[in-house]
């Protein structure tokens, strides 16, 4: 009984022994399979099982043209990159295939050609996870292409200018990413692009569109300074056109009541002085160039003008000084209208209606008798005789000679 009793329990024994082998063998596999599983957190941060990738998928491919322009070989990469486009011309990936062969273009110092795959991307692919990343390295782009660099000629010596090449990209990003900090620092970048390159008008726009669109912007101080440079650099001289003069004062006005700190620190006041005396002698041109085409009438309206709005300032003495000269050419029915002169002269000049200083009167009004007493026959000759401008000048032109118009261009600087 015994005898047969062993063999069995040695078999029982073998069974359980194999069983076992069998069991830790399905451990062991498991533990290695769940070893090899990869999880990650999702925009919930949740822990989310990662799929394996297939080698010979899409995913591989793309993972390798990554891998080598990680390690330097930008070559490799956009060979793999272009393997993978034509391959796969309707793939999902294209636009990650994209972004990869635009990256190894750029690393390898041809950003021109990098810059048509990623206006690919940001015309077709404006909704990818991609969309965003390809605005930053046109943005690197435009903001070397603003600082100087220049475009390669054919893939050789770089010659080729890319100022407009940067003020385009600027401009596509705003307009691609509006309200964002990438959009902002274009606008800022694209402001102050013009701002150095000295095209004030284009920069007084840019800052102003800057200041709208991004109100509560951490540059809103740099852009409202810059914007009343560019209106006063904007300004080219008493001759021409006197916009930017009046928007500069605007804005410095309305600094001085929000940021009364702010414009102390600027002198502010010194700044609206020197603009007043600019547009006082915008003013006084204005009256000479009249002059100069023998209309005294429109001549005395400007002075009327600069006499009430600028009482104080150069201009309006040099303007006094040839007063008496134009009312003598006026109707009676203007000059019960103007103002009275002959209290001005004597306020602020010191001088009586008849007495007349040695000024350069212009050619129209040449050999014109003073209206005043008897006693200015000598005043008279000594007026009707001192003049200095060019008898080749057409009277059309724009003033640019006498001493009035020489005290408006110092008012100016």
């Amino acid at each position: 009984m015994t005898r047969l009793v062993r063999p069995a329990f040695l078999a029982l024994r073998s069974r359980s022994t194999a069983l076992a082998f069998a069991l830790l063998a399905t451990v062991l596999a498991q533990t290695t399979h769940a070893q090899s599983e990869r999880y990650e957190l999702d925009a919930l941060d949740r822990w989310q099982k990662v799929v394996a990738t297939d080698p010979t998928g899409e995913e591989a491919q793309l993972l390798n043209a990554r891998r080598a322009l990680v390690q330097g070989e930008a070559s490799r990469a956009k060979n793999l990159a272009n393997a993978f486009i034509e391959r796969y011309p309707l793939s999902r990936y294209r636009a990650d295939a994209l972004l990869i062969r635009g990256d190894a273009k750029l690393a390898a110092g041809d950003e021109h050609e990098a810059l048509f795959d990623y206006e690919e991307i940001a015309r077709r692919y404006y909704g990818s996870d991609v969309f965003i990343p390809t605005l930053e390295r046109e943005f690197q782009i435009a903001e070397s292409y603003a600082n100087g660099l220049k475009k390669r000629f054919f893939g050789t010596f770089r010659l080729i200018d890319a100022s407009e090449d940067a003020q385009e990209l600027l401009i596509r990003i705003q307009e691609r990413l509006p309200g964002s900090e990438l959009g902002e620092k274009a606008g800022m970048a694209l402001a102050d692009f013009y701002f150095g390159r000295r095209e004030m008008i284009m920069a007084a726009e840019a800052y102003s569109i800057f200041l709208e669109n991004y109100p509560r912007s951490a540059q809103v101080n740099k852009a409202r300074l810059r914007l009343i440079y560019s209106y006063l650099a904007g300004f080219r001289g008493p001759e021409y056109d006197a916009s930017g003069l009046l928007e500069a004062r605007a804005k410095l006005r309305s600094m001085q009541a929000l940021q009364p700190g702010l414009a102390q620190q600027i002198g502010a006041s010194s700044v609206l002085v020197r603009i007043e005396e600019s547009e006082a002698a915008k003013f006084l041109a204005t009256a000479n160039w009249y002059l100069e085409v023998n209309d005294p009438i429109s001549a005395e309206m400007s002075i009327r003008r600069l006499v009430q709005r600028h009482p104080k300032s150069i201009a309006t003495l040099e303007a006094l000084r040839l007063v008496p000269t134009i009312v003598a050419k006026l109707p009676a029915s203007v000059v019960r209208e103007a103002p009275d002169y002959r209290t001005l002269r004597k306020e602020l000049l010191g001088i009586e209606w008849d007495q007349m200083p040695n000024i350069v009167v212009p050619e129209s009004l040449e050999g014109t008798p003073i209206p005043a007493t008897p006693e200015t026959s000598d005043s008279k000759s000594a007026s009707t005789t001192a003049s200095s401008r060019s008898p080749s000048q057409k009277p059309s032109q724009a003033p640019a000679a006498g001493s009035a118009d020489g005290a408006a261009g110092g008012a100016n600087s």
